[in-house]
């Protein structure tokens, strides 16, 4: 994507795009009669699952994006997809998101439940949202918990 020299219409754009794959990968999955349930995140139940001791628990390291794969928040599950793209809902706070980076600011790391090989994020859907539409490979995550899977 080409970049405009206004940040702001960049934002606009790249939340466009990620907005409009959304939508197109949700026709895809219409036309294969896949239940609309197949493209939403994966909603863990922070409560039921079992808490493991790890070195791990408190530490802030970088993961890979692509293991992270649902949510602790059945409110997010709506607002992104399996891919982490954006709903209309998301526009104001993913276009925010994406300037704070674009302009170089520190964001913090986002919080996330490791379940068994995968990631669950607590906190920090945007950010993973936005990082994805970047291209970035990694982001850095504090790892609240280790559930055994």
């Amino acid at each position: 994507m080409l970049a405009t020299g206004s940040i702001q219409i960049d934002a606009e754009r790249a939340f466009t795009r990620e907005a409009r794959a959304r939508r197109r990968a949700a026709f895809a999955r219409r036309l294969r009669r896949e239940p609309a349930v197949c493209g939403r995140l994966t909603v863990f139940d922070e409560h039921g699952v079992q808490r493991t001791e790890s070195s791990q628990v408190g530490r802030v390291r970088e993961i890979p994006l692509d293991a992270i794969r649902g949510t602790l928040e059945p409110s997010r599950a709506a607002m992104f997809d399996t891919a982490f793209r954006p709903a209309r809902a998301a526009q104001a706070r993913w276009q925010r998101v994406w300037l704070a980076e674009t302009r170089g600011a520190v964001l913090p790391p986002i919080s996330v439940i490791r379940v068994g090989d995968e990631y669950a994020v607590r906190d920090g859907h945007h950010r993973v949202s936005v990082a994805r539409a970047r291209g970035a490979l990694t982001i850095d995550a504090a790892i609240d918990a280790v559930a055994a899977p």
